[in-house]
């Protein structure tokens, strides 16, 4: 069986995308960061399940008043939750805490108030604004909240009187001390920052953000270096860069979609080379970025020590790499490279059988060469699903299928102004 059918593609987003379906409060429509029990809310996995629902609908896995539905009792939660500097808030500032209990809705486990994850629920609130487009109340009102959630962010406010923007803040001891430089996920939230008509970001914070990349040579190939896959794909979830640059991307005569394929490219190569020698890496069997770990614990394998780390930022060529593999960071590297992305997807159902017994479709994350439970081919893999990982399974099908999730954002005047601010010329643009 091949995925060429699509049949295979099609059921593995049905899998992923009910993750979204099973795994939101009925009480204020915020999605579990993850299945482990009484876990809270991510308002990353919840932005993820704004920009999912109009794919459900658009693929018949819900109708579009049960989208609506959840997409309105999602923004009206955010929009009237209590925000302050208070410990117990559920944002502020415009921005919202990380992880949020479940029910309640507020600040879970002191956890920062999360910019970059701010930015991840406000693009799922304009994908929600740009979908929902009937001249219904519902509608209105979805269209009305997604709007004012995102004008009421206060970009300015999250460079605490720098160029570039930090992480985020903590009501006990005030912003963190790192910043968004070098390239990685944090693409999205710049152009966001930029666009916005109310507190936006400067356009010299863009430019001293881009003034902090590394352009390296990996494999022969030539591309702006991130470790972790994931950070090639989260502002491509929703944004559509083919054709488009700006100052960086014009002077080394690509853009950043192209940029993306050829850091999937080297994750293949690395695999290829498999320079810690771990079990499984090779041609069809590849895939590290940000996921779940066996550890953290050092073991003895094959007469090697090892060390395995927990849920980590794994990335190369220059790590860290513990073996764990993530079959959704390939599945969403799918729109870039699928003449590479797809035999090694083939490989991951067909021949580890990654989708075996699971209801949300792949595993988070396995790692071959950890023993695992005896008898599992696999090594260890992960008992959890995450919602961060189930959205861009099903946005990046999708946009590898239709491109839906680009055409809607296209729509969104905000985002298209921030491009301008941020140079992007070209293309659709």
């Amino acid at each position: 069986m091949k995925l060429s059918t699509g049949a295979e593609l099609r059921l593995l987003q049905q899998q992923a995308f009910s993750y979204f379906l099973q795994e939101a409060s009925a009480v204020n429509g915020l999605m579990r960061d993850k299945t482990a029990p009484a876990w809270p809310a991510s308002i990353a996995a919840t932005g993820l399940a704004l920009a999912a629902y109009p794919v459900g609908v658009e693929r018949a896995m819900m109708t579009r008043d049960a989208a609506a539905e959840r997409t309105l009792k999602t923004l009206r939660f955010f929009w009237n939750s209590p925000q302050g500097p208070e410990p117990d808030a559920t944002g502020y500032h415009g921005f919202f805490y990380h992880f949020l209990d479940m029910q309640t809705g507020r600040r879970a486990w002191q956890c920062e108030l999360s910019t970059v994850d701010t930015a991840l629920l406000l693009a799922g609130a304009l994908t929600a604004g740009v979908y929902f487009d009937a001249n219904t109340a519902d509608e209105q009102e979805i269209r009305a909240l997604a709007d004012a959630l995102y004008r009421c962010a206060d970009w300015a406010w999250a460079q605490n009187g720098g160029d570039t923007v930090t992480h985020g803040w903590r009501p006990e001891s005030g912003f963190i001390e790192y910043r968004w430089e070098g390239y990685d996920e944090a693409l999205l939230l710049y152009i966001l920052g930029l666009g916005s008509p109310t507190h936006p970001l400067p356009e010299r914070s863009y430019a001293a953000w881009a003034s902090t990349y590394t352009w390296q040579n990996c494999y022969g190939i030539d591309h702006l270096y991130a470790g972790p896959l994931f950070t090639h794909q989260l502002s491509h979830l929703w944004i559509d860069f083919r054709a488009i640059q700006d100052a960086f991307m014009r002077d080394k005569g690509i853009d950043y979609f192209e940029n993306s394929r050829r850091a999937t490219q080297v994750q293949r190569r690395y695999a290829l080379d498999n320079p810690l020698k771990f079990s499984g890496y090779g041609d069809c069997c590849w895939g590290i970025t940000a996921s779940d770990g066996p550890g953290p614990e050092t073991l003895e394998v094959g007469g090697i020590e090892r060390q395995f780390f927990g849920y980590l930022g794994r990335g190369v060529p220059e790590g860290p790499d513990d073996g764990t593999l993530s079959p959704w960071a390939v599945v969403a590297s799918l729109p870039f490279a699928p003449e590479i992305v797809l035999p090694v997807i083939e490989h991951f159902i067909y021949h580890a059988k990654l989708k075996r017994t699971n209801r949300y479709g792949f595993t988070a994350s396995f790692n071959p060469t950890h023993p695992g439970k005896p008898a599992n081919p696999n090594g260890w893999v992960s008992p959890w699903h995450y919602g961060l990982n189930q959205g861009p399974i099903v946005l990046m099908i999708e946009n590898y299928r239709t491109g839906l999730p680009w055409e809607w954002m296209r729509q969104c005047g905000y985002v298209a102004n921030g491009l301008r601010h941020a140079g992007f010329t070209g293309g659709w643009l």
